[in-house]
């Protein structure tokens, strides 16, 4: 520091970078040994915190000893390795670089104008991902399509349902508009419904076949019957690999039903699509070509930390004329040509951080093969777990396993399921979550950390060997969960 306090001086930067970067480092180093979930009640992080902000400046060094003493204690580490919960939130160090250059540069790339270097390296990684993933031409800039990055795959769907709204609306009223979705389709849906101006009983939830995926047969009589009731169907949310079960829903089918039908199609892959950049899972893309829109997230499992979702759309005008508003302040002479993107018309927020530098970092540094090793990595040790649950007479799966997502139960029942997670999850070495499925309590367990190995899968079945309570000596309970 100088002696102005709000000065960091070149040199002061240069020595609390390396510490921070030190920091960082080690914290990674040490994910091994860490308690996965912390032991804290809530409020305990906030009492170790002062009331008042500081009027003195501080030293760096003091503020990284609170990191160690007061927030790490406080934190559920989501890159440890043993951390199975939900779906992995990625990073890398490529990635926690090109955040750190990203914030460096703190550019707005709102407009191409504000900063033509954001703009267009978005653009080339994302046409990059549309080859790598096998994606259609259809969300190629040069076919009339494109893709953005969203903040999260909530956002994406969001601006697809005011996307599809505004086409609606070019002959029909907001009251008569209907929207489709399963149960098992994300909390986004219904979320994003609402702030998009939907009534609750304008969102349809379509029944499900046994493996949890969507009934395109149910849709297409729901759908009929709002028709011959006034309504017009105008959105369906299909997903590819739902967070409860990994489902996937029909897109062929379904994509059949809204072409015929003038209703847009979103997909919703945000797990599931990455595993495109294998030759050999492409079928979890099968019938997208029928999709208006699609979004994936590489911060699930492309090594890429959050916040990164990856939107595609097939008519990027259909986009841009739901969302774009231009005040005086933003007219330019790049945006009156025509032959720019303002990414800015893409997505609810006008301002935007470089969050492709990070996502470019990562793809240089591992290049497609790598991450292709990646994901096969995870799917080899999920397939190992998945022999071991099979084999033992406690247990049994309460959705098909798919990719890197088991979804599993005691088999006498919701009681010793529940308890066995959660002592499973008191031992704080491995973090496990759960659903219901069907009336089952479930665990699910997907096995996509970054830098989850072999051992840490073999000591997570061995707690599940060690607590899960003998088959024969359990009272089954199979009463649904509720």
């Amino acid at each position: 520091m100088g002696d102005d306090p709000r000065v960091v001086t070149s040199s002061g930067f240069r020595s609390d970078g390396a510490s921070a970067l030190e920091w960082v480092a080690d914290y990674l180093e040490g994910l091994d040994q860490v308690a996965v979930s912390p032991s804290v009640a809530p409020g305990d992080i906030a009492a170790r915190l002062p009331a008042h902000a500081p009027e003195e400046p501080e030293p760096f060094d003091t503020i990284l000893a609170d990191l160690d003493r007061i927030v790490v204690p406080g934190l559920t580490h989501w890159q440890a390795p043993g951390f199975f919960a939900y779906f992995p939130a990625s990073s890398s160090p490529p990635s926690v670089l090109g955040e750190l250059v990203s914030a460096g540069l703190a550019v707005n790339g709102m407009l191409w104008s504000t900063s033509p270097a954001c703009t267009e390296l978005e653009m080339v990684v994302l046409e990059w991902l549309v080859e790598l993933l096998g994606l259609p031409d259809q969300f190629r800039f040069a076919n009339g399509g494109g893709g953005v990055i969203e903040d999260s795959a909530s956002s994406a769907t969001l601006c697809a349902l005011v996307a599809a709204r505004e086409r609606a609306l070019r002959g029909a009223t907001l009251d008569r508009l209907t929207l489709y979705g399963t149960s098992e389709a994300h909390s986004s849906l219904p979320k994003g419904a609402k702030i998009a101006g939907f009534a609750h009983d304008q969102l349809r939830r379509v029944p499900v076949l046994d493996d949890f995926s969507m009934d395109p047969s149910a849709l297409s009589r729901m759908v009929a019957d709002d028709r011959a009731a006034g309504f017009v169907p105008c959105f369906v949310l299909a997903t590819s690999g739902t967070t409860s079960s990994m489902a996937f829903d029909p897109l062929e089918q379904v994509g059949a039903i809204c072409r015929e039908e003038g209703m847009w199609l979103h997909v919703d892959a945000a797990m599931a699509g990455s595993a495109a950049i294998c030759p050999e899972l492409r079928a979890v893309h099968q019938g997208v070509e029928l999709a208006d829109s699609y979004a994936f997230n590489p911060h699930k499992w492309l090594l890429t930390n959050f916040d990164c979702t990856c939107f595609y759309v097939r008519d990027r005008n259909a986009l841009t004329d739901a969302l774009s508003v231009t005040p005086e302040y933003l007219r330019n002479a790049a945006t009156a040509s025509g032959s720019v993107v303002d990414y800015r018309d893409w997505q609810v927020p006008l301002g935007r951080r470089f969050r492709a530098l990070k996502l470019w970092f990562v793809l240089r540094t591992y290049g497609a093969e790598g991450l292709r090793r990646h994901l096969r990595h995870h799917l080899s040790l999920t397939e190992k777990l998945r022999e071991r649950l099979e084999a033992d007479g406690r247990f049994s799966f309460c959705a098909p396993p798919a990719l890197d997502l088991l979804c599993f139960a005691h088999v006498t029942g919701n009681a010793a399921t529940e308890r066995l997670l959660r002592d499973v999850n008191d031992t704080r070495r491995v973090l496990l979550s759960h659903t219901v499925l069907a009336g089952r309590y479930t665990i699910r367990c997907a096995v996509g950390g970054a830098w989850t190995e072999e051992r840490h899968v073999d000591e997570l079945w061995e707690l599940l060997d060690r607590l899960a309570p003998p088959a024969a000596t359990a009272v089954a309970q199979v009463a649904p969960v509720g």
